[in-house]
């Protein structure tokens, strides 16, 4: 598969891609290395994962980052509930010392986490590590070994090897600097938000059914909002859902009825500083301009 053929096939999925974008993740399938994706949020950065899992017919396995993520969440964990009964059933059947200890840690008391799912599957998963930028660089450490060597070290268990390489996609808002031991195991590519030609094949993908006049007026609406000075610039999801409130609403035209718009906007606008900015008066002024 090429690069325009695997950017063909997303398509088919509902998912356009820029060429930047089809080529990386080309290579990224192609050379068996992780995929990092860069850009702002709102700008289809994980939904990549999600549609190139099922154009490869494969499971998603996903890690959500956050603040405070460590090694028992993400990784693996200790069935502990279940040691305990194991021990005092032995002490009651008068087993002790080495042979309940291994019994007790062995992988029928293991508690696989998303990153050491994914890389014990049959078949190979598509591993998306969201928002990366919001774990501490403490958790980092932990992904290096996955990333290089696809393994994981369990002290109790030793060395666990992937059945299968996993397909990487890490994502990152932007919100801190990413190692440098970490990038350097990752393929890159930045993720901008999408040209007006490349929004309205998204929108016309994803709302077959919405008539092209008002497709078009939708598109340049966003486009043209996203230059205002914003507090949170709407992203693909946003425009989606923009899209289906007008024609939930009836409204075929965006500079019919202002009022009607305005009310519309609490898809696009997410605070109430931007609400409050986008008056009803603004809203027809972009409306006239993306008309």
């Amino acid at each position: 598969m090429t690069w325009t053929t695997l950017q063909t096939a997303l398509a088919a999925d509902g998912y356009v891609a820029s060429d930047d974008l089809s080529v990386a993740l080309h290579l990224s399938l192609t050379l068996g290395r992780p995929l990092m994706l860069e850009g702002a949020a709102g700008v289809g950065k994980t939904q990549i994962a999600s549609s190139l899992a099922e154009l490869r017919d494969t499971k998603l396995i996903r890690l959500q980052c956050y603040e405070g993520l460590d090694a028992a969440q993400a990784i693996y964990e200790w069935n502990y509930q279940r040691q305990l009964l194991t021990i005092r059933a032995a002490a009651e059947n008068g087993e002790t010392g080495a042979a309940v200890e291994a019994r007790i840690f062995s992988r029928d008391f293991l508690l696989e986490r998303p990153l050491l799912a994914a890389i014990t599957q049959d078949v190979a998963p598509v591993l998306l590590i969201d928002e990366i930028d919001r774990a501490d660089e403490e958790f980092e450490a932990y992904l290096l070994e996955i990333l290089s060597e696809f393994q994981i070290t369990i002290p109790e268990l030793g060395t666990v090897k992937a059945t299968t390489r996993p397909i990487v996609i890490l994502t990152s808002n932007g919100t801190r600097d990413l190692s440098d031991a970490l990038r350097r195991r990752c393929l890159y590519s930045y993720v901008e938000y999408p040209d007006r030609h490349t929004e309205l094949a998204i929108l016309k993908a994803r709302c077959p059914e919405i008539e092209a006049h008002l497709g078009a007026q939708i598109v340049g609406f966003v486009q043209k909002l996203r230059e205002e000075d914003l507090e949170k610039v709407p992203g693909i999801a946003e425009t989606l859902d923009f899209a289906a409130a007008l024609m939930g609403l009836g409204i075929a035209d965006l500079t019919n009825d202002p009022a009607a718009l305005q009310h519309t906007l609490s898809t696009l606008l997410k605070t109430q500083s931007d609400r409050a900015n986008v008056t009803v008066e603004v809203a027809g002024r972009i409306a006239g301009r993306a008309a």
